[in-house]
């Protein structure tokens, strides 16, 4: 072999680039100590959204759930007012009933029979007022409050119907303390039902409302858990006021236990809230506000217990029309002081003096009457 020979040149070994295959299965090694290359960023929109579907499922869920809490509610609180309702619709009558139950006891110029017929009438009356209470559906919170309601007017019923059978069965009965304590037995019943009423239905379903947050008043607009005092006057439960309605209304065939002076005399006259006690001997200035009232004191200054006693307050002004107000008392025993109140006095007149004239009406067989009344000089002024 030649010298020659011996310079072949290989170059076409050395200038031939890798294979396809070595350059797809080689792989970039980093260095020691040099960081990986950033890989391209995620696509994030399908997780975003899946996301926001999630969000917005839940949000339907909660608003769904508060929507019905709220519909809950609302029946829940219209449930209790239209139970209240039908309630003050019965109860009101029964009131009702009560005022006219002491209208006929001291009425005047009825007889005994016309008044035993009037409270049997009332008697059926109230009868029906129980079963209207008996269709009534409470909720079930107030079931046991309800049948206290129709327990109240039963004893209505039973007062009213003993009370006539008492009228009845004391009509020859000359002892008016005896005949006062029969009727004042069964005017403990009706006295029976309000305590009834009171404490076992208006307080208890009152505190029921409470928990249940139902508030405001009911769908007529009045008080949510309605009031019912049945009998008006308290005093009309003791024998000797029992005695004194049947002396008048026969007509004197029996008397009261007690005799002698008959009268009553006007104590006080007071304005309110300002505690003022008027003056007959000079001009009292009167501050006006929304609540003011004119509180007169009344006394039985007599031996005999009276009965539906009239007192009138009267406000004469200059320039302007006349105010008049009338109230009664219904039982003053001997020595008793008793107080009425009026209120509502909406249009006096600033700066001019004006008279408020008090009267209380002489009773029967009342000889001195120079004390039963009084004027006083006012000047109504602006608080």
């Amino acid at each position: 072999m030649s010298e020659h020979d011996t310079d072949i040149d290989f170059d076409f070994f050395e200038d031939e680039p890798p294979t396809q295959e070595a350059s797809r299965t080689e792989r970039v090694v980093p260095r020691r100590g040099q960081q990986r290359p950033p890989r391209g960023p995620t696509n994030l929109t399908p997780l975003l959204r899946l996301i926001g579907l999630i969000a917005f499922a839940i949000l339907i869920v909660v608003l769904l759930v508060l929507w019905v809490q709220s519909c809950q509610e609302a029946s829940k609180e219209k449930t209790y007012k239209s139970y209240m309702t039908n309630v003050s619709d019965v109860t009101g009558s029964s009131q009702q009933i009560g005022r006219q139950l002491s209208q006929a006891m001291l009425a005047q110029g009825l007889k005994e029979a016309q008044v035993e017929q009037r409270i049997a009438g009332l008697a059926r009356q109230q009868q029906l007022d129980v079963q209207r209470a008996r269709e009534i559906t409470p909720p079930g919170t107030l079931r046991d409050e309800h049948n206290a309601l129709i327990q109240s007017l039963q004893y209505r019923v039973s007062g009213l119907t003993g009370l006539a059978s008492a009228l009845a069965a004391t009509k020859n009965v000359k002892d008016a303390t005896r005949a006062g304590t029969v009727l004042a037995g069964q005017m403990q019943r009706l006295l029976a039902s309000d305590v009834i009423y009171d404490d076992s239905f208006k307080d208890p379903s009152a505190a029921v409302l409470k928990r249940q947050g139902v508030t405001g008043t009911n769908e007529n607009g009045g008080p949510l858990v309605p009031d019912s005092k049945f009998l008006q006057s308290a005093d009309l439960v003791t024998p000797d006021a029992m005695a004194t309605v049947i002396a008048r209304i026969r007509g004197g065939s029996v008397s009261p236990s007690q005799g002698g002076l008959r009268g009553t005399n006007l104590v006080s006259t007071k304005v309110f809230p300002n505690n003022l006690e008027l003056s007959t001997t000079s001009t009292n200035t009167v501050t006006v506000r929304t609540n003011m009232s004119f509180q007169v004191t009344v006394e039985n200054s007599g031996d005999s217990q009276e009965a539906n006693i009239p007192v009138t307050l009267t406000i004469q002004q200059a320039n302007g029309p006349d105010i008049k107000k009338t109230a009664r008392i219904g039982f003053i025993s001997p020595g008793e002081q008793k107080t009425v109140s009026f209120s509502g006095f909406p249009a006096v007149n600033f700066g001019a003096t004006a008279t408020v004239k008090v009267e209380v009406q002489p009773v029967q067989g009342e000889t001195k009457t120079d004390n039963n009344s009084a004027d006083y000089s006012v000047i109504f002024s602006v608080a």
